[in-house]
């Protein structure tokens, strides 16, 4: 069963005044920690992105690492960037996720995809109900149908794509927390306090 990784790295970072899955966190960039996780549980990873400069920049940097791909629409979405993923995507299931989150579990990524065999996808859900589309494994021809569905209409919510779905399953994040005690899986770089944030949890982890 191929599995391929869609990461995406469109949206814009206005707070940073440059590219954030470029941003540089203990001697790598955002993205390269979310690639290093990422590539031992796939068969193939897609760099979504979107402009055609952005795509220069990352073919310069990652070279054969990963398929570059440009966001199909010029709006910045990240249903626009998954769809562009879904689309191109050869793995039977897509392993969805963003650029800014260096702590991701692979523990918890790879219960995710041990899961998804007969669903359309598998959803982390905090007890709150509030989900992580963008931490998530879609079957990949099944989410691409969905999300082109959503767009077609002019949706443009990750949530309008998984209500086009059956056969979702959910795991509570009280689950994942057995993985990851502290959930950093979800903590994503959204402003140079995070930032900071995340070189001290870093320097934590190496004590």
């Amino acid at each position: 069963m191929k599995r391929t990784a869609i990461i995406l790295a469109g949206g814009s970072s206005i707070r940073f005044g440059q590219d954030k899955g470029l941003l540089p966190l203990t001697n790598k960039s955002l993205i390269q920690h979310v690639l290093n996780t990422a590539k031992e549980l796939v068969d193939e990873q897609i760099i979504v992105v979107s402009s055609k400069t952005q795509a220069e920049n990352y073919k310069q940097t990652f070279h054969s690492q990963a398929n570059i791909l440009i966001d199909a629409e010029t709006m910045q979405t990240p249903l626009i960037g998954a769809f562009t993923g879904f689309e191109a995507a050869e793995g039977e299931y897509s392993l969805l996720l963003p650029c800014d989150v260096p702590f991701v579990s692979k523990s918890v990524l790879s219960l995710l995809l041990d899961l998804c065999p007969n669903r359309t996808a598998v959803i982390p859900r905090w007890p709150n109900g509030y989900i992580e589309p963008l931490q998530a494994v879609y079957a990949t021809r099944s989410a691409s149908e969905a999300s082109r569905k959503a767009l077609s209409e002019g949706k443009l919510r990750m949530q309008t794509m998984i209500d086009n779905l059956h056969g979702v399953r959910y795991v509570s994040t009280l689950v994942l927390e057995q993985l990851d005690p502290n959930l950093a899986t979800f903590f994503n770089i959204n402003t140079p306090l995070d930032l900071k944030k995340a070189e001290a949890m870093f320097a934590k982890r190496e004590r």
